[in-house]
Parts: structure tokens; C-alpha cells; sequence
């Protein structure tokens, strides 16, 4: 936003502002805001409370750093003596101390990044909205939750408080009443009174009390303080009213809808595509705008903080005008039963062209450089150097949704960096093509092969099908690993307790056997088992002969095989017996199975 452009003050007003947060004066402007049912994500910010530029504001272009008019004006003392630490005094500061982005309130617990009042010895950091708070509310207080006066402290003791209302365990800041041993945590001191959302042609009022009821929004059971609207004799949890009308999310191909036009007689067979339990739809839910296509979610499934970004798509969106999502040039191309097929192309990760090959002798170690896999007709290939693509490979789009990941994932070529990388789904090193997420401080990235896994998995392990779940602590039932909260599995809806690590799930099926302990290879020819790292190695998506920068060693490892005479591995000691890492530099003599 350049403030240039903007709606300047009339002559005779304050033009600059110095303010404490920036080294640069700052210019008055009027930013004309346009009515808007989306938040554009790439609005500028007031620093000072993180909400979009809107109205009288202050500006440094060369800075790209704004101020709303009241947050610059704001009379803060550079320096406070508040009751939320009493220890010692707080100073005014532009950011936390502690850390370059994001910070958490000492008090509500919530992230934040732009003004703070700040203890640094103690590293309090306490947010400007809360640092504005009063110790008491008494005069305020709806009385149909409590008659009496409460006072705001901090609880000290060892076991954490109860919420009155919300039942949930509370550390920190309540409000309390002494004389009858009642607490309540902050959230629902602030609730305004009477809400007016544009998704909905009412207001909602708020019902102050203690009362069972089930959200006609999410379905989910309420026992408090819910928000009505009258007119409609609608009962809502406070987040539920803000539900986005439309979204986008990585588990399905199209725009799905929120749609709380209740209906009488509930579908039958009505089945949640993301937790696969039945929708009530007597109760909100999102659908599919597409035409015929009946893909149907919970509203809290759908807007799960692992499944969406936030990102809320707006009215009239059309899906067909999106960039074009192509990274090959067509050269030449052949008719194949009257379908045009390119015979010839240029690739965007290889400096030669490639032509396609539908028939020919394929070495046993010939490897597609896009997954890694052993080349299998259709195929391309470059006439000047070893290098081969599947025709599925060449033709993966520039970017593309998924469902283990909740943004937009970019294809990148893992040759461009030290020559391999991490799957942060299998925790395998690989080569190849890859799947990266650009969104911020975000570093997901995946490989081909778990990029072809999809949100429902049937598996030759498992008599049912598995589905797709997030941050679900468990342990895989194939190699018995514990799963990390932020990890995603593949899980039995049935209430067998069988799991599958993506790993795991990812592996090829050439051949496995159930036994009471971890999976394994078996020949039935020749009667011989080999372990799952046996029959693989180490590196079984790494292409011989790459060399792999930064590994700690100090020169770069070539991917090799079958070195029966080499020097033993530097990490275990034994001498490997498939593929491995090996410095080609002279008298260096540096061996290992892996870098991990």
C-alpha cells in the first residue's frame, strides 16, 4: 500500500507523527476501505493491534509500516505498575524482547506481535489490550452469573482452578469471588452483549448463564452461555457465529460451502469425508459448490485448525480462472489414437529435452530422477545424459493441494539445494522431485512417493480402510513407533487400534507377512527373510552416483552400492551391504549408510 496514494489531511492538521515504535516520522493518511465480504491476506497491518489498515492512519512507506490513528495517539506510559505483575514495573517496547515474530501474552495466553508492555528480567510480556484491563469489574458483572463482586488475581496455588462456566482447568488469571469460592476464567468476562455478523441477517444476543443446549451450527453439546437469535430460534456457541460462508481446504478439490438451512428429515447415509462419522444434517455443515458432486463435512472437521488455513474464499469465486499450473514445454508432439501426445518436450528442472519412450530395454538400475522409482514405461528421457522422468512425473502440476497439509504446496526439485532432502510425512531422506510449502515460517515438504497417498487408504495389512487423522498420539502398528502429536496416520475407523505411520504406509508392496512382531520381507521361492532396512538399505530413494552437500562432512558423499570392500561405516561399524554415502575424495576413506 502506498500512502502516496491515499487521502491526505487538509491543510492546517498534523501531517507527521515521530512515535516511539519507529525510527522514521510517520505521515497521516486516509486509507478508502472498500466493503468486502473476504479479509485480504495481504491487507496492511496496524502494528500496533495487528488489524487491517482502515480509515485515519499513520504510515512509512519506505518501512511498509502503518499505524491506525487511534493506536498512534494511544497515551501509553513508557512505563507501568500493574496488577498482573506486581514484582516489578513494565516498559513500553515496539516488540517482545524474546523473540524476532510471534510472542505470547503472560496473561491470556494468546500469540501476538506488535506493542507490549514487558518485564525482561522476569520475561513477562503482557499485550496492550490486556495491559488495559481493570482489576475489577463489580460494577459491570452480569449478575445472572454471580451476585456478588469479583475481584481479578492471579492463582498461585499448585492445582489449577475450575472454570465455573467452561469446566476447563485454569492457571494464571481469574476473576474470583472470595465469599463463595467462585472462579471464572477471562474469556467470558468480554463476550459482548449482542453480535451482528454479515453471514447472518440477525443479531445474536447473548444468554449470560448456565444452560445445556446443542449448537445449531456445529451440533456440538453447550452448557453456557450460548448466543440467540430470536427471530430464527437459533441457539450458537460465540466462535460458531463467525463460521466463514465459504473455504477452501487441502481435503477436497473444490470450494465447500457452510449451509445451516436445516432440514426437517435428515439424508440418510450422510457420511463426514474428513472423521467419517455420520453429519445430522438437522445441524450446520459444509458442502460442495460444485455441481454433482456430494462431498459433505462437519463444521468443526471442516474448520480444524490442521485441515484449514483460514483462508475464506469469497462470493462469486470462479475455480476455472486460476493461474496456469504447467512447468513443461511441449516441443513436438505425435498422435496416439487420435489423442495428441507430446513426443518431444523441455522440462523445467533439466537443461535438455526429453523424449518419450514407449517401449526399450531398461537397465536394472535406472532410476526416475522425479520419484526415485525404477523407470517403467511410459517414460522420457534425455539422449545426452541419464536422466529419466515417468510420464506421470512430468506431468505433475506446479502446485497442488494435499491432505496431510493445510496450505498450498509448490513442486521443487530437491537437486537444487544439497542434492536431497527430509520428508516431513515418511522422515525418509530422498531425492527428487518435491512438494514444498512457501506459507510463511512454514517448512512442510514431501516426496513423490507420499504424494500419491491420499486422505483414505485401503492397505493388504488391514481388513477395513484406514483414513487420514491429525495429531492423534499414538504408536504405528508395523514398526510400533510412537507418533508425534503434530504427525498425521492412517487410522481403522472401526475401533481396531490399528494405525499406520505414513512410513509405513508409503513402503512398496513387494511383499510382507503378518507376525506377532515388525513387518519383514519373505521369498517363498528360496525360503529367505530380510528386514525391512535389509531389503531396502538405507537409502532406497537415493540415485547412485548423485553427490549430497551438507552432511557434516567435510566433502561431498557420493550415493553408492554394493561396496563389500569399502571401509566400515563410520557410525555403527559394520561394513555396508547396499546402498550408502562414499567421499570419492583421495586417502579421505569416509563411509556411512545414512546421514540421519
Amino acid at each position: 500500500m502506498d500512502v502516496s496514494e491515499c487521502e491526505s489531511r487538509t491543510e492546517g492538521e498534523t501531517v507527521e507523527l515521530q512515535h516511539f515504535s519507529h525510527p522514521h516520522p510517520l505521515v497521516s493518511f486516509k486509507y478508502q476501505t472498500v466493503a468486502r465480504e473476504e479479509v485480504d491476506p495481504e491487507a496492511a497491518l496496524c502494528l500496533g493491534c495487528e488489524k487491517p489498515v482502515e480509515g485515519w492512519s499513520y504510515g512509512c512507506n519506505q518501512c511498509e509500516f502503518y499505524l491506525h490513528k487511534g493506536c498512534a495517539e494511544l497515551d501509553l506510559a513508557p512505563k507501568i505498575q500493574h496488577p498482573f505483575h506486581p514484582e516489578h514495573p513494565l516498559t513500553l517496547l515496539p516488540k517482545s524482547p524474546y523473540s524476532g515474530g510471534l510472542t505470547a501474552c503472560s496473561f491470556c495466553g494468546k500469540n501476538f506481535e506488535g506493542f507490549v508492555y514487558n518485564c525482561f528480567d522476569c520475561e513477562f510480556d503482557l499485550h496492550i489490550n490486556c495491559a488495559l484491563l481493570q482489576s475489577s469489574i463489580a460494577t459491570n458483572f452480569p449478575h445472572s452469573l454471580h451476585h456478588h463482586p469479583l475481584h481479578f488475581i492471579q492463582n498461585h496455588n499448585e492445582e489449577k482452578c475450575s472454570c465455573y462456566l467452561c469446566k476447563i482447568q485454569w492457571s494464571g488469571f481469574v476473576y474470583s469471588c472470595s465469599l463463595c469460592n467462585f472462579e471464572l476464567s477471562v474469556d467470558y468476562i468480554f463476550s459482548p452483549p449482542t453480535i451482528t455478523n454479515a453471514s447472518h441477517e440477525h443479531p445474536w444476543m447473548l444468554i449470560s448463564k448456565k444452560m445445556s443446549f446443542i449448537c445449531d451450527f456445529c451440533g456440538i453439546v453447550g452448557d453456557h452461555s450460548p448466543y440467540l437469535c430470536a427471530t430464527c430460534n437459533l441457539a450458537v456457541h460465540k466462535n460458531c457465529i463467525s463460521l466463514p460462508r465459504n473455504i477452501r481446504i487441502t481435503r477436497h478439490c473444490h470450494v465447500i460451502c457452510f449451509s445451516y438451512s436445516f432440514q426437517q428429515n435428515q439424508v440418510e447415509d450422510c457420511m463426514c469425508r474428513i472423521c467419517f462419522t455420520e453429519v445430522d444434517t438437522s445441524y450446520g455443515r459444509y458442502c460442495c459448490s460444485a455441481s454433482g458432486c456430494d462431498y459433505i463435512a462437519h463444521a468443526h472437521c471442516a474448520t480444524n485448525k490442521s485441515i484449514w488455513d483460514g483462508t475464506i474464499i469469497k462470493e462469486g469465486y470462479d475455480e476455472r480462472l486460476g493461474p496456469s499450473n504447467l512447468i513443461t514445454d511441449v516441443i513436438e508432439q505425435i498422435s496416439i489414437e487420435e489423442i495428441m501426445v507430446a513426443s518431444k518436450i523441455k522440462h523445467s528442472y533439466h537443461h535438455h529435452n526429453l523424449r518419450l519412450t514407449f517401449s526399450g530395454e531398461i537397465k536394472d538400475d535406472s532410476q526416475c530422477d522425479g520419484c526415485m522409482r525404477p523407470i517403467s514405461t511410459p517414460f522420457y528421457s534425455c539422449e545426452q545424459c541419464k536422466f529419466f522422468l515417468h510420464k506421470d512425473c512430468v506431468e505433475l502440476p506446479k502446485e497442488m493441494p494435499h491432505p496431510f497439509h493445510k496450505h498450498l504446496l509448490t513442486l521443487s526439485n530437491s537437486h537444487d539445494e544439497n542434492g536431497c532432502s527430509w520428508c516431513t510425512t515418511c522422515r525418509r531422506l530422498y531425492q527428487g522431485f518435491r512438494y514444498r510449502c512457501y506459507k510463511g515460517d512454514c517448512y512442510f515438504e514431501i516426496d513423490i512417493q507420499c504424494m500419491l497417498l491420499s486422505d483414505t487408504l485401503k492397505h493388504p495389512s488391514h481388513e477395513h480402510s484406514l483414513v487420514l487423522v491429525h495429531n492423534e498420539g499414538t504408536s504405528c502398528s508395523a514398526c510400533f513407533k510412537n507418533l508425534l502429536s503434530m504427525d498425521v496416520a492412517y487410522r481403522c475407523m472401526k475401533r481396531c487400534d490399528f494405525s499406520l505411520d505414513v512410513g509405513c504406509a508409503s513402503l512398496p508392496l513387494t511383499a510382507w507377512y503378518k507376525k506377532p512382531n515388525c513387518w519383514f520381507y519373505y521369498c517363498a521361492d528360496c525360503d529367505n527373510s530380510l528386514h525391512l532396512n535389509c531389503a531396502l538399505g538405507d537409502l532406497p530413494y537415493m540415485k547412485l552416483g548423485n553427490k549430497i552437500k551438507g552432511t557434516g562432512h567435510r566433502h561431498p558423499l557420493t550415493v553408492v552400492k554394493n561396496i563389500w570392500n569399502c571401509p566400515p561405516c563410520k557410525v555403527c561399524g559394520e561394513v555396508c551391504n547396499g546402498q550408502a554415502l562414499e567421499c570419492k575424495e583421495f586417502e579421505c576413506n569416509f563411509t556411512v549408510h545414512s546421514i540421519w
